[in-house]
């Protein structure tokens, strides 16, 4: 079994993400440790390097390809049956790996993705809002129906035949999923597998994230249509129309809605009144996005987080569009 740590001038983590990679509760002779550097040009690989005698080793990309291209690097070095991929930013409990790795004994079982946990720049263990608590909901009911997704891109686990065909330019967590289908096997969610990070307290950079993630997940999706085919992939075909397609498309169900409603209007008092509780909704939450000086209450988090997530995903189809494709990376600073 490997571990692969994917970073990019990670100087100020890597230590502390190794530190902890070595606390893992799994027999020593039977893991793999790897650091995929993704041509780091600070101090990242001499520290990786001085885990060496501790077992852990490097794998430097000489040109700089993405993190889907270092991952590959690391795929190819390893010899275990099982791979689990990790950023640097997620620390794991003792057990995460252990526990992880057991889903495998599950014959129909390709991957398998960890739960989300964010925390707070005090230390406090956060991420109970309502978005994280829906996609963790949502993940669990996959799991028990049929299969995820997606995978939670900073701590996921796979079979080696899963990643035989590695791409070093797709989104390697949600291809990795689509790559199991191929095979006729499934994802899984194992909510005693924990990833811990921090959340980024800066919405510009939240807002960049989540724009990148979903031009890359899109880019996946656009080459992966067959997959849509119900004939073949039978629930999944409508599991992947209906949790990414659909998702990606509510920004423009929710232009429609309002032009419609502002044609609509003048015939019925219903409709003025669909129309304020529109405006309302998307003023609280501008306000709240571009002053944050509202308090700091669920009531204008949700709507706020809805209108931004919801817009970044516009920027993001507006620049898969005009033809960007996002392969290289720098990771999030938390």
């Amino acid at each position: 079994m490997a571990v692969i740590i994917t970073a990019y001038n990670e100087e100020k983590r890597i230590r502390e993400k190794l530190e902890n990679t070595l606390k893992l509760e799994y027999p020593r002779e039977k893991l793999e440790l790897i650091v995929a550097s993704d041509c780091s040009t600070d101090a990242t690989d001499d520290i990786v390097r001085s885990f060496a005698s501790s077992g852990i080793r490097l794998v430097r990309s000489n040109v700089k390809g993405g993190k889907e291209a270092a991952q590959k690097l690391a795929v190819e070095s390893t010899i275990g049956d099982v791979l689990v991929f990790s950023d640097t930013a997620t620390i794991l409990e003792p057990t995460a790996i252990s526990e992880i790795v057991n889903n495998f004994s599950d014959g129909t079982v390709g991957c398998v993705s960890s739960v989300d946990r964010f925390i707070d720049t005090d230390g406090v263990v956060s991420g109970e809002g309502a978005y994280v608590r829906y996609e963790m909901a949502l993940r669990s009911l996959e799991s028990r129906v049929n299969t995820l997704v997606g995978l939670s891109g900073s701590f996921f686990s796979a079979r080696r035949e899963v990643c035989r065909s590695w791409a070093p330019d797709l989104q390697s967590d949600f291809n990795t999923l689509l790559n199991s289908i191929r095979l006729g096997l499934r994802g899984v969610a194992d909510p005693d597998s924990i990833g811990y990070y921090k959340n980024l307290a800066d919405q510009k950079k939240e807002y960049e994230r989540k724009v990148r993630t979903v031009v890359r997940g899109i880019s996946v999706f656009m080459r992966s249509l067959p997959l849509l085919n119900p004939m073949r992939y039978h629930l999944f075909a409508w599991q992947l129309l209906s949790h990414k397609l659909c998702r990606w498309l509510v920004p423009f169900a929710m232009i429609g809605a309002l032009v419609s409603n502002l044609v609509l209007a003048a015939s019925s008092p219903f409709y003025q009144a669909t129309l304020l509780v529109q405006v309302l909704f998307y003023v609280l939450a501008c306000l709240y996005l571009l002053t944050q000086q509202l308090p700091n209450i669920g009531v204008l988090r949700i709507p706020s987080f809805f209108v931004m997530v919801n817009i970044s995903i516009l920027d993001a189809w507006i620049r898969y569009l005009r033809g960007e494709r996002i392969v290289s990376w720098s990771p999030s600073k938390r």
